[in-house]
């Protein structure tokens, strides 16, 4: 819960507010429909608010309202007269059944720590809930090397990819589990020149995470669950800037065993989720971690380990644009980005924590171990302030030869001479239409809402989605405000995907494209909206669609595999091999005769493989089709000769849902 604002979200997201009246479109952001908070003007006369255009910057190089060339650095906060008129909106205090007073919006602060009963109340019950964790020792990792695995078109019985207890480290990864197919670990029929290549090398590790806010978001996003064809929970992504990304040690694709103790190997997602929602000041996870796969010469670094320690540093630059003073290279022989200099006078030397020779593994939490000095730089470039580094250091260790590609971060621009975005490739929208019957767990149902408003009467609603989101997903809502025709309607539910307004479709429009459609229709004296409710058939899943103390909402991963497939947008990922190396990633599910069609999903993405270094590929996704070729109804036996066959290239076409936040 923020204590500015009473309400709950994101640390990174604009504070939430109650207005006692509708405040004038003048005086709204066109990015969040709220009125703006800390308003920043562009060049070409727009105003937003600063998180908003912030974020917005991250992504495009246009003003989101006419889409001229724009750069965050060209805009400047609004005059003090329009920050004035902002701040004396006058808003109601959040704890409504405490506190029925209103005052100006900068007031409100003050009100909630000095004056207002609820948040007192509130506080206080905080505090008789807390209980206290003893801080336990960090156990050691334990490294297990597994066994050259069977060829995964003949899937046996085996051991489960999970431990049964605390007490169980690792189970072999080579051996195969019913329904899951592994591409990546499959051997090179050439033999000859191939790499020894005869292990996978997996860790376990307890990993200690400490809160200041015993409320806090971990802030990384899961898939999976008992009641996915995945079984595991799997890490999808670590937001930046987050509690695990500060952290440093948990990356995307490790496989959450435990927590605080609680084997969740065999809960439901919506179970897991509830577990690591749980407030406290101290989180205990156990997570098994790939490694990659080892030859020789990892075998032997191996035994140098234990003289080398892990480091974190954090450097906090005043502006985004303020250099380290770091130069990285790659270097001949190992794999990694290694710091080459601190240059005399910049922040990193100033800091004194970092040093030359120390391997980075991890910044603001994006995992490194196979990154290059370009991909460093841009997400040191493009962070505002704190930059977190995860670096390893081994004493009296001598730098090789580096490689020619190297990076500093004093360059303004990453490495193709303009900004990161440049370079990410835009897939176009494909909407692949199939039939899937697979909506474990969730029914979908579709209503239609139509209503008398005055002309002037706001919707009253905040959505997300739109296909030019990385995930391109459907509008939907994300909250119905308290002020506003369809919370007094309350037929729409935060959650629903919006299908059309006034018979204009919205399934294929972009975020943008989708607010301008509702606000230009929300001005007329009737509104018709169509929508999608997702319904769960579980009454005896903890209930985490309502808003939970400490934690923004989001819908979660395993509603979106409830929604029917012509609200799918798909997204072809390309990927390229030498011919001995394998793709680098497993997949679970396909036809059973016990359980009928379920879908391909990603479970793992093996470091240092070309799944791996495209990044586009996440856990959990789902593959639709593979070079063209629908993956529906198909078994293992039938995928894994079409992947196999691929010798250089190919092109997997997949859903992509973002997961479950905690």
């Amino acid at each position: 819960l923020c204590c500015e604002c009473g309400q709950i979200h994101l640390l990174l997201d604009n504070h939430l507010y109650n207005f006692q009246e509708e405040v004038d479109d003048e005086l709204i952001c066109h990015i969040c429909l709220q009125p703006l908070l800390q308003p920043m003007d562009t060049p070409c006369g727009h105003t937003y608010c600063f998180k908003c255009l912030e974020n917005f910057m991250q992504e495009y190089n246009f003003c989101p309202m006419d889409r001229k060339k724009l750069s965050f650095q060209q805009c400047h906060k609004s005059s003090l007269l329009v920050r004035n008129l902002l701040d004396k909106l006058i808003v109601f205090c959040p704890f409504k059944a405490e506190c029925q007073q209103t005052m100006q919006r900068c007031e409100l602060e003050a009100h909630l720590q000095n004056r207002c009963p609820g948040f007192k109340k509130y506080k206080s019950e905080l505090q008789r809930k807390k209980n206290p964790i003893s801080k336990g020792k960090e156990d050691p990792p334990t490294k297990v090397e597994t066994n050259t695995p069977k060829d995964p078109e003949a899937p046996s019985g085996g051991s489960s990819l999970v431990a049964e207890s605390s007490a169980a480290a690792v189970v072999s990864l080579g051996t195969a589990e019913p329904g899951l197919v592994n591409p990546a670990f499959e051997e090179a029929e050439e033999g000859g020149n191939l790499p020894q290549r005869s292990s996978l090398v997996a860790e376990t590790t307890t990993i200690e995470i400490h809160r200041e806010d015993s409320e806090e978001e971990l802030g990384m996003r899961i898939v999976g669950g008992k009641d996915t064809p995945l079984g595991n929970i799997v890490v999808q992504e670590v937001l930046r800037d987050s509690v695990i990304a500060a952290d440093g040690r948990i990356a995307p694709g490790d496989h959450i065993l435990e927590v605080n103790g609680v084997n969740i190997s065999s809960v439901t997602h919506c179970q897991a989720v509830s577990f690591l929602r749980h407030p406290g000041p101290v989180l205990h996870l156990m997570v098994l971690q790939e490694k990659g796969f080892s030859n020789k010469t990892a075998q032997q670094d191996s035994t140098s380990a234990t003289n080398r320690e892990v480091i974190h540093v954090t450097l906090i630059k005043r502006d985004r644009s303020e250099p380290l003073g770091i130069k990285l290279i790659r270097k001949t022989d190992e794999a990694g980005i290694f710091i080459l200099d601190l240059l005399e006078g910049g922040l990193a030397a100033k800091n004194g924590k970092l040093s030359r020779n120390d391997r980075v593994l991890s910044i603001n939490g994006q995992d490194l171990r196979q990154g290059t000095p370009e991909a460093a730089a841009q997400i040191i470039q493009t962070t505002e302030s704190r930059v977190n580094f995860v670096v390893l250091r081994q004493p009296g260790v001598q730098l090789s030869d580096p490689v020619e590609d190297s990076s500093t971060s004093n360059s303004s621009s990453s490495s193709n001479g303009g900004s990161p975005v440049h370079h990410r490739r835009r897939l176009d929208q494909n909407h692949y239409r199939r039939k899937s019957n697979y909506q474990k767990g969730y029914v979908s149902h579709e209503k239609t809402v139509a209503i008398k408003k005055e002309p002037k009467e706001s919707l009253g609603i905040t959505i997300g989605g739109g296909r030019d989101n990385k995930n391109k997903l459907p509008i939907y809502v994300t909250s119905v405000q308290p002020i506003g025709c369809l919370f007094r309607d309350g037929r729409i539910k935060r959650g629903d995907v919006l299908l059309s307004i006034n018979g204009i479709d919205l399934t294929h429009l972009n975020y943008y494209e989708a607010v301008s459609a509702l606000k230009s229709n929300a001005a007329s004296h009737s509104v018709v909206l169509k929508a999608l409710e997702i319904i769960s058939l579980n009454s005896t899943e903890p209930s985490l669609d309502i808003k939970e103390q400490g934690f923004s909402w989001s819908p979660l991963w395993i509603t979106w595999l409830g929604l029917p497939s012509y609200l799918h947008c798909c997204q072809d990922i390309v990927l390229s091999k030498g011919n001995l190396e394998s793709w680098g990633f497993s997949i679970v599910g396909g036809f059973e005769e016990s359980k009928g069609n379920q879908p391909f999903f990603i479970k793992t993405i093996v470091p240092g493989t070309p799944a791996f270094r495209d990044r586009k590929l996440k856990c959990g996704d789902e593959i639709v089709a593979v070079n063209g070729v629908p993956a529906i109804g198909m078994s293992n036996s039938e995928l894994i000769p079409m992947l196999k066959e691929q010798r250089n290239k190919v092109t997997l076409t997949v859903v992509s849902w973002p997961g479950s936040l905690v």
